[in-house]
């Protein structure tokens, strides 16, 4: 199949699963995309048995190129059904989202037994890996067989992600955050979760990869914490004539207490109302989501 969109597809022809995974749809997340270049090119290698097949996909390809995370518009606000059902091309995002979906319709649902995404990201702040789902389909069974954090709602709460579309459809799925943009440990947890993703979706035998099993334990046992389940219980959206500025140093995960400073916006001061974690701090220019509020599912 000859479309640069296309970073990698492989199969050994057994009827099996699809595992769609895409990378890149914010532009200045490359990491997900250099992780399955070098999948893609061990696969062809070594061919491995398989069943069904797995597709590597970019996202925003104009803000790849640029890296910055959008063009006109956030690709990961851009999945909505007026958007879709209206094939609407107004934007660069809008057209892209249009390429990603006439691919996946190369993949339609009956000719494979499954049909499963991930969406590979990172995150401005210091970040340990996670899962973040949406409770819909089998997505949370499924993300449940991954060794990290797991994150509940996010999609719920932030519509138009490319999760929920591919979730509303019927595939089952996560978006995975693989950690800061620039931290060297994101590119190989990315990798190690899609060689996991191939050993639970596709039957993907891992003692058959060079490198085994360092390349699947750098994520899994090195970067990874002890899974645990949370849930979105805040969000702090932004507009676009808001000033915002997040208090420096929070990481990902971060415990913070009722009445601590976490923010100045437009001059005033935005303190916490709960005894929680800090969830996605924005530490970058652009983005509507100054930050999350999450607690753990007991």
């Amino acid at each position: 199949m000859n479309n640069s969109r296309i970073i990698g597809t492989y199969t050994r022809g057994e009827k099996g699963p699809l595992l769609f995974i895409t990378a890149g749809v914010h532009g200045n997340e490359p990491s997900g995309v250099n992780a399955l270049k070098k999948v893609f090119r061990q696969l062809e290698v070594v061919k491995p048995t398989i069943r069904g097949t797995i597709v590597g996909v970019k996202g925003n390809t104009n803000a790849l190129q640029k890296n910055v995370r959008y063009i006109d518009e956030d690709l990961n606000r851009t999945w909505t059904e007026d958007n879709i059902s209206n094939k609407k091309t107004e934007s660069s995002e809008q057209k892209e989202m249009e390429e990603i979906i006439a691919i996946l319709k190369d993949f339609p649902e009956d000719e494979f037994t499954h049909r499963y995404f991930m969406d590979c990201h990172t995150t401005s702040s210091d970040s340990l890996p996670y899962v973040s789902v949406q409770l819909v389909n089998d997505n949370n069974e499924w993300a449940h067989k991954f060794p990290t954090y797991i994150v509940q709602g996010f999609s719920d709460i932030v519509y138009g992600a490319i999760d929920h579309y591919l979730s509303r459809i019927g595939i089952t799925g996560f978006t995975f955050e693989a950690g800061q943009h620039e931290s060297l440990t994101s590119e190989e947890n990315h990798e190690g979760i899609i060689w996991l993703a191939l050993k639970e979706a596709c039957n993907l035998e891992l003692k058959a990869i060079p490198g085994y099993p360092e390349c699947i334990e750098n994520f899994s046992k090195k970067n990874a914490p002890d899974q645990k389940t949370f849930k979105i219980i805040y969000r702090h959206g932004l507009e676009e004539t808001d000033i915002f500025m997040m208090q420096p140093g929070y990481k990902n995960f971060q415990e913070i207490k009722k009445g601590e400073l976490l923010a100045i916006q437009n001059g005033k001061e935005i303190t916490s109302d709960w005894n929680a974690r800090i969830f996605m701090p924005l530490y970058q220019s652009q983005g509507n989501d100054g930050f999350f509020v999450i607690q753990e599912v007991d």
